[in-house]
């Protein structure tokens, strides 16, 4: 962490990367969609405290299967004069699409694992049945 004249922290993006779990790569890309704004020294990036934070409620919106045209959405919202209110409403309603989607996504798991129970049951009955059919033979 560095501090700059005005006494505000300030992340390199090695720092920051390291930090978060992510590639410095990733934070370039969040940059290029418009979503982390660094200050520029030269070649150098430097990400305070808004950054910081914007790439938590990135990396949020991604685990919750956000894209990042949708994270991008959610912070033009809160940026503009609609504020906070909008995006919190949008929020909401995409919570909801996402919960419906995960539901019916673990729906599927659900039956594909109950499938592959059938599947291996099957089976193992069938082995067994061919193992004792093979020792009938084998002392008879």
């Amino acid at each position: 962490m560095d501090q700059i004249e005005s006494g505000t922290r300030t992340y390199s993006i090695g720092l920051l990367a390291e930090e978060f779990g992510v590639t410095s790569r990733a934070l370039r890309l969040y940059e290029e969609e418009g979503l982390l704004k660094p200050l520029r020294e030269g070649t150098r990036r430097i990400y305070r405290e808004r950054d910081r934070v914007r790439l938590r409620l990135i990396l949020r919106g991604k685990r919750l299967g956000w894209s990042l045209a949708e994270i991008r959405e959610s912070f033009d919202l809160y940026d503009s004069s609609l504020g906070e209110q909008a995006q919190l409403e949008l929020m909401l309603e995409k919570l909801a699409r996402r919960r419906v989607l995960l539901a019916a996504q673990k729906q599927d798991i659900d039956n594909a694992l109950a499938d592959l129970d059938r599947v291996e049951a099957n089976a193992e009955a069938a082995l067994r049945d061919l193992r004792c059919g093979q020792r009938k033979l084998s002392h008879g």
